[in-house]
């Protein structure tokens, strides 16, 4: 019997040795797949940041061209009606110093109100 129990032994180990040897490959294996699912993530990451970036720097050429455009349309507007605002004011000054005094008491009332309001309340 003592032959028959070292040969179920000697089997027993050999499978117990084939079985942590495969278990060593897929160890291995699992450790490469979690670099490559790293790598990919990785990459997938660094793209979507760069496509962000690239229509980040659209907006903001978009709006810088934008604005210009905005600043130009105002002045032009401004320098068309200056000689008209002139020429009210030059025939008209009372009328104009008393409009100009209840836009600024208009003005002043407002941004006192807004001096006098309690901040909002923090969450």
């Amino acid at each position: 019997m003592n032959n028959h129990d070292d040969k179920k032994n000697k089997r027993l180990d050999s499978r117990l040795g084939t079985l942590r040897s495969e278990l060593e490959s897929l160890e291995s294996d699992m450790k490469g797949f979690a670099g490559d699912v790293e790598d990919a993530a990785d990459n997938r990451v660094h793209q979507a940041l760069r496509k962000a970036e690239a229509i980040a720097h659209r907006a903001y050429r978009y709006a810088e061209e934008s604005s210009a455009h905005v600043a130009q349309d105002v002045e032009n507007w401004a320098d068309g009606n200056l000689d008209d605002a002139r020429k009210t004011i030059r025939a008209q000054p009372i009328s104009a110093l008393a409009i100009s005094m209840g836009a600024g008491a208009l003005v002043g009332a407002v941004l006192g109100m807004l001096g006098r309001c309690p901040p909002p309340p923090r969450r």
